[in-house]
């Protein structure tokens, strides 16, 4: 290497390597505890949908008669991979708590107390394995939703192994899920590897009940807590979103204030539709295209852009 390039290298190593300079952008492992792993969650998510989809994903040759067999297979692995990361993730969770106590003896330490997190992944790796079914009857009528709302889609077949809004909302299912078990930081990076695969961002603290569809769905944003009724149906490019939100004393954010609309049952809102703040869209409303709303809209109302006068 050219002497002058490996000074400018090594000069650039020890600019990267001052910790003091870093301030919050290095997450230092404590006592060889990873963090969750992209890859793996990856892998867990693929599990999943093999179990919810058998035949869809996962493993094709599946039959009446293996059936069981594979799904058995695949929860045996997937409760395996899934307590690992959690336990990762309550770790993980620790260590941001103890870095903001400024201190380290907060974490778990001693034998007993590891065994305990651990014992604690297990559980809630276990009570989202039970889940399962409960998710895969949401699941089956968003499939039907997005079928009866489109009369391109030629089956249901199709809207499962095609359609990126079945792997949207069946990621932020499974990360809400795990979000009400209490599992930190692996229900967003689960909704976030959908957000990459299908352009569509559903954070997993929205609330979203039955039969949900997303029609093309790139550009849909729905936020931590927006709710979202039975029966809604969204197309490309709409969100629901928060307005600007108020600071406290020290000129920070308030967390954890509802600051997302609601969506009452059955009601459609149509592309690049903007909805923001905790306003309420009543029962069979309807939200017209290129539409910026900021006030609540009456059951049964539409709501569409003025013509131009002539």
């Amino acid at each position: 290497m050219n002497l002058i390039h490996s000074e400018k290298i090594t000069k650039a190593i020890q600019d990267l390597s001052e910790y003091e300079l870093l301030k919050g952008l290095c997450h230092e492992d404590i006592e060889s505890n990873p963090m969750p792993s992209a890859p793996v969650l990856m892998e867990v998510v693929n599990l999943c949908r093999a179990i919810l989809f058998p035949g869809y994903f996962g493993n094709a040759s599946v039959t009446r008669q293996n059936l069981s067999f594979h799904i058995g297979l695949n929860v045996e692995k997937l409760h395996h991979l899934l307590s690992g990361q959690v336990l990762a993730g309550l770790y993980f969770q620790k260590q941001v708590e103890a870095h903001l106590k400024g201190d380290c003896n907060d974490l778990p330490k001693n034998r007993q107390e590891q065994q305990k997190m651990r014992d604690q992944a297990e559980v809630i790796s276990a009570e989202f394995i039970e889940s399962m079914p409960t998710l895969r009857d949401m699941l089956a009528t968003d499939v039907l939703a997005c079928y009866n709302g489109d009369p391109a889609a030629e089956s249901m077949e199709e809207i499962i192994y095609c359609y990126p809004a079945i792997k949207a909302i069946s990621n932020y299912r499974i990360a809400h899920k795990l979000m009400e078990l209490g599992v930190p930081l692996i229900p967003r990076m689960i909704t976030e590897m959908a957000h990459s695969e299908t352009g569509i961002d559903i954070h997993p603290g929205a609330t979203i009940g039955t039969h949900f569809a997303i029609d093309h769905g790139t550009g849909v944003v729905i936020g931590a807590t927006a709710v979202i009724g039975c029966n809604v149906k969204l197309y490309q490019g709409v969100t629901l979103g928060a307005k600007s939100f108020p600071l406290d004393e020290y000129g920070h954010p308030i967390k954890g204030i509802p600051r997302h609309p609601i969506l009452q049952d059955n009601v459609i809102v149509y592309s690049n539709a903007t909805i923001l703040g905790r306003i309420t869209i009543g029962e069979n409303a309807t939200v017209g295209g290129n539409i910026w709303v900021t006030e609540d809209v009456a059951p049964n109302a539409r709501v569409v852009q003025s013509k131009a006068k002539k």
